[in-house]
C-alpha cells in the first residue's frame, strides 16, 4: 500500500452546500433528555466507543473528545475515545464500518474520509455505503501564506506573478494527497497557474522552509500560522472560507479576492455504521447540535481555527456525497497520489 495521507483534511465548507448553523441553535431547546427512549428502547444502556481514526491530539481527535466528554455527561454512560490511527484513517474507519450497528460504536472523522476511495481505489469498505452520516460537527478552512520575501501583497499579485513565472512556484504541503496539497492544486486549477508540488512528511518541515523562503507558498490550517503572521513571519493573503476567521480579521477570503471557487476547508463530522436504526441516528444528531450549540463549544471550536456547524442526517448526506465527487476530479485532474 502507498505511504499513508499524514494529513486528514481537506474540503469546501459546509455552509457552501447548504448545510445550516440553524439547525444547532434550534436544537439546542431540545435538552439532554430528549429521545430518552429511542425506537421505544432505552439507549444508551451501556458504555459507547467514539473511534478517532488519528493519532491523540490532533484535530479530529480533539473532536472526539469534546463530544465524548457531553455525550457521556446527557447520557449518563461512560464515552470513551478510541485512536486507531493509521493508513490516512482508514484503519479506525474500518473498524466502525464492520461493527454492529446498534450505536455503540461511532466514528468522529475528517473530510479525508471521503478522499480517500479516489486516493486508495482498492479499500475493504466504502466510506458513503458502510457509515451513516450523522452530523458535520465544525469547519476549519485554510490560510495561503507566501514567504515573507515574495513580491505579492494579494492574492491578485500572486495569481499575475505565478503566471508570469509558469512552472517556477513550488508549493510545500504536509504530504502528497493532504489538505496542503489538494487545495493548491485546486488553487491552480481555479487561477490558470502551473504551479509544483513539494511534498513533506509533515506540516513543520514544511512550515520551516517556507519560513526560509525555499518554496514561496503554501495552504496551511490556522493554528500553526496564525502566530507566524502576526509575528510577519510569513505574509497571509487570503483564507479559504466564506467570512473572515476572528482570529485573523484583516486577511480577506478567496471571495474577496475574486476566486469564490476556492471556498474550501477541513470538515469533521461524526458517523455510524451503516443500518444503525434510524432512532439512534436521530438521538446522536439532535444531542450533538445541541453540544455544538453550547457557548464554551463554540468557543473552544473558534479557537482552534474552525467554524461550529451541526447538520441533520440528511444534509450531512448530500454534503459528504458532494463533497466526494468534488476532490475526486481534483485528484483526477491533478494526478494527486498518496504516496
Amino acid at each position: 500500500m502507498s505511504r499513508p495521507v499524514d494529513c486528514p483534511c481537506v474540503v469546501r465548507t459546509v455552509a457552501v452546500s447548504g448545510v445550516s448553523i440553524g439547525a444547532a441553535l434550534m436544537s439546542a431547546l431540545a435538552g439532554p433528555g430528549a429521545f430518552a427512549q429511542a425506537g421505544g428502547a432505552a439507549f444508551p444502556v451501556k458504555p459507547i466507543r467514539i473511534i478517532a481514526p488519528f493519532a491523540a491530539g490532533g484535530p479530529v481527535d480533539v473532536t472526539a473528545r469534546i463530544l465524548a466528554q457531553r455525550l457521556g455527561e446527557a447520557w449518563g454512560q461512560q464515552v470513551v475515545v478510541d485512536n486507531r490511527s493509521g493508513a490516512s484513517g482508514m484503519i479506525g474507519t474500518e473498524v466502525v464500518a464492520r461493527s454492529a450497528p446498534d450505536g455503540y460504536t461511532a466514528l468522529v472523522s475528517a473530510s479525508i474520509h471521503v478522499i480517500t476511495p479516489a486516493l486508495f481505489p482498492k479499500m475493504s469498505y466504502d466510506p458513503l455505503r458502510d457509515l451513516a452520516p450523522v452530523t458535520v460537527v465544525s469547519t476549519s478552512p485554510l490560510l495561503l501564506v507566501v514567504t515573507p520575501s515574495l513580491p505579492a501583497k494579494s492574492v491578485k499579485d500572486f495569481v499575475a506573478l505565478a503566471k508570469k513565472r509558469p512552472g517556477e512556484l513550488s508549493f510545500g504541503s504536509s504530504g502528497a494527497g493532504s489538505s496542503t496539497h489538494l487545495t493548491a492544486e485546486l488553487f491552480g486549477s481555479v487561477t490558470g497557474t502551473k504551479v509544483v508540488h513539494v511534498p513533506y512528511k509533515g506540516q513543520a518541515q514544511a512550515l520551516a522552509d517556507l519560513m526560509a523562503g525555499y518554496i514561496p507558498f503554501m495552504f496551511n490550517s490556522l493554528p500553526p500560522v496564525v502566530e507566524l503572521v502576526k509575528a510577519n513571519r510569513l505574509r497571509a493573503l487570503a483564507i479559504t472560507a466564506e467570512q473572515r476567521s476572528p482570529l485573523l480579521p484583516d486577511v480577506p477570503t478567496v471571495a474577496e479576492a475574486g476566486f469564490k471557487d476556492m471556498v474550501t476547508g477541513t470538515w469533521y463530522g461524526l458517523w455510524l455504521p451503516a443500518k444503525t436504526p434510524e432512532s439512534i441516528v436521530a438521538r446522536y444528531a439532535t444531542e450533538v447540535q445541541r453540544i455544538v450549540a453550547l457557548p464554551d463549544v463554540r468557543e473552544r471550536i473558534v479557537q482552534l481555527g474552525g467554524t461550529p456547524v451541526a447538520s441533520s442526517p440528511a444534509e450531512f448526506d448530500r454534503f459528504q456525497r458532494d463533497e466526494s465527487k468534488r476532490w475526486a476530479q481534483v485528484v483526477r485532474d491533478s494526478g494527486a497520489k498518496a504516496e
